[in-house]
C-alpha cells in the first residue's frame, strides 16, 4: 500500500515538477563589483517559465522578458509573470530577467548595469539553446515601459558591438525608447544615467538613434492616452525601422494609459498579446 501510495505521488507531481520555475542567477559568485551591500538583496537571475505546450520539440522560440518599473523597481508579477505564463501556454519558452535597479537617491545601479544583464540572460539562453531545445534563431527579448527601453537597447546596440547575441524579434510594449527632449521619460533617465548625463550618453542611448539595417524586426504596442511615457517614443521608433527597410508593426490604442501590462479587464486592448502571436507568426518565428 505504502509504495501504490508513492508512485501515486510521483505520478500527481511530475507536472508541477516539469512547469517549476527554475531560477538561474547570470554571474558567478566569485565575481565581485555586481551588487552593492546594503542596497541589492540578490543578484542579477533570470527565471525559466517552460511551454506548457510545445508547438515542435527541438525548434522552440524563446522570450526574454524585462518588467518595468522605471529602472527603481521590477513590475515582476504584472510585466514578467502573467505574459510569460500567457505566451507559455502558446508554446513558447520564457525567462524574466531580474535586472538591476537604482533609487531617488542614485545609490543604485546606473549604466551600464541594466544592459549587462540583459546581455549575460541573452548569452546564457543562446549558449544554452540545444539543451533547452530552442533554434536560436528564435530567441526574442520583450520589454515593458523602461524594461521596453532595455529591450531596445540591446536590440539597436548589439548589431553594432561584435561578440553580443542579437535578438531574432523585438517586442515592445508602452516603451522608453528615447533620452533626449522632449519626450524622454524624465524618470528613468535619472535613473539609468544620473543626474547630469554628457551629451554623447544621451544619444547613445536613445535607441531611435542606433538603428541600423542589421536590427531585429519589432512589434511596438502603447496607448494614444499615455502620459507617462510619450507615444511618439513609439512612434520614433517605428518610423527609424521602415527608414531601414525592417519589418515592423505599430499599434497604438485610443487608450489604455500607461502600464496597462495584460489589460485582463479591457476586451479590446487585452487582444494585443494575440496580436504579438500572429505577429511571430506571419514572420515565421513560431
Amino acid at each position: 500500500m505504502r509504495l501504490l501510495i508513492f508512485f501515486i505521488l510521483i505520478f500527481y507531481s511530475i507536472p508541477n515538477m516539469v512547469n517549476a520555475q527554475q531560477r538561474i542567477y547570470l554571474y558567478a559568485d566569485s565575481e565581485n563589483n555586481i551588487i552593492k551591500n546594503g542596497f541589492d538583496t540578490v543578484k542579477p537571475y533570470m527565471e525559466y517559465y517552460p511551454a506548457t505546450n510545445h508547438i515542435a520539440n527541438n525548434q522552440r522560440t524563446a522570450i526574454l522578458i524585462c518588467p518595468g518599473g522605471g529602472f527603481r523597481y521590477l513590475a515582476w508579477e504584472k510585466e514578467g509573470v502573467k505574459p510569460a505564463k500567457f505566451f507559455n501556454s502558446n508554446g513558447i519558452d520564457v525567462f524574466v530577467l531580474h535586472y538591476r535597479v537604482n533609487d531617488e537617491l542614485l545609490r543604485g545601479h546606473e549604466y551600464p548595469a541594466q544592459y549587462n544583464d540583459a546581455n549575460q540572460a541573452l548569452n546564457y539562453i543562446y549558449n544554452h539553446a540545444d539543451s533547452f531545445h530552442i533554434q536560436k534563431n528564435r530567441i526574442g527579448i520583450m520589454g515593458f515601459s523602461a524594461g521596453g527601453h532595455l529591450a531596445a537597447t540591446i536590440s539597436t546596440l548589439n548589431p553594432l558591438n561584435a561578440g553580443t547575441i542579437t535578438p531574432s524579434f523585438t517586442i515592445l510594449l508602452y516603451p522608453v525608447i528615447t533620452m533626449e527632449s522632449p519626450y524622454a521619460h524624465a524618470g528613468s533617465k535619472k535613473m539609468l544615467l544620473g543626474e547630469a548625463p554628457n551629451a554623447d550618453l544621451i544619444k547613445h542611448l536613445s535607441a531611435e538613434k542606433n538603428i541600423s539595417p542589421n536590427t531585429p524586426p519589432a512589434i511596438i504596442i502603447q496607448a494614444g492616452d499615455d502620459k507617462t511615457v510619450p507615444v511618439q517614443n513609439s512612434i520614433m521608433y517605428y518610423e527609424q525601422l521602415l527608414t531601414n527597410h525592417i519589418p515592423a508593426a505599430l499599434f497604438i490604442y485610443d487608450h489604455g494609459k500607461h502600464g496597462f501590462g495584460m489589460a485582463e479587464n479591457d476586451s479590446w486592448l487585452s487582444q494585443w498579446p494575440h496580436e504579438v502571436i500572429n505577429w511571430l507568426k506571419s514572420n515565421h518565428f513560431l
